[in-house]
């Protein structure tokens, strides 16, 4: 089953244990951010994307531009380790991770969480390639990705035990909207996925197509 199909299933199991309450403001959110614009404002294919440093899990720094001299780039931004749709998306993307390797390409995983929950992540869905602290969701913010989570879905995601501040470092309750990009070692991005709703990802089937078409 790819990815696509597996997140739909997912959506199905979650929503029917959902109360009816909880899933009609968590849908309202939803309609609510992609009704402000923000995927309008996000970076297109053909932009330029803005270089940046940011720690992985052990601490060290990876520069984006450092990767790009080589190969192209898979940059894919998550919302957090506690999102049962990122977890997927990132055991889905590390699935393909030997296919994009052989076409020459690096893929690196982004999230607001602080390095030590970034660790968690990977570890528990056996991540080999990068995964990135953005601390404040300062490089997401560059790609115009950043919403902040309204109140009552805020309260939700408590009541579910999911504690944003201690995730993520601060009380700023800003998160990623789903974004996944292919990048040209000359900066350019060449393919853009970003949807309001965090239950859609881009298929690694389509980034290996990407991929395979680069000249």
């Amino acid at each position: 089953m790819n990815l696509t199909k597996s997140l739909e299933q997912l959506k199905t199991e979650i929503e029917a244990k959902l109360p009816e309450e909880a899933k009609e403001k968590m849908n309202k959110a939803v309609v609510d951010l992609a009704d402000s614009g923000i995927v309008d404002n996000s970076l297109k294919v053909g932009a330029k994307v803005p270089n940046f440093s940011l720690p992985n899990v052990t601490g060290k720094t990876v520069e984006l531009n450092s990767l790009l001299a080589k190969n192209p780039v898979i940059i894919s931004f998550y919302r957090g380790g506690w999102c049962p749709y990122c977890n997927m998306e990132l055991r889905g993307l590390q699935k393909y991770l030997p296919q994009i390797t052989e076409l020459g390409a690096k893929l690196i995983a982004i999230s607001p969480e602080t390095p030590d929950n970034s660790l968690s992540t990977t570890e528990k869905n056996e991540l080999t390639f990068e995964v990135l602290s953005d601390a404040g969701n300062q490089v997401a913010k560059e790609f115009g990705l950043v919403f902040q989570l309204p109140e009552e879905v805020n309260k939700i995601y408590q009541s579910f035990g999911i504690d944003l501040a201690a995730y993520n470092g601060d009380e700023s309750f800003e998160l990623p909207i789903s974004g996944t990009y292919v990048v040209a070692t000359d900066g350019t991005v060449i393919h853009a996925f970003v949807d309001p709703d965090y239950k859609n990802r881009l298929d690694p089937e389509e980034i290996i197509n990407v991929l395979k078409n680069i000249k």
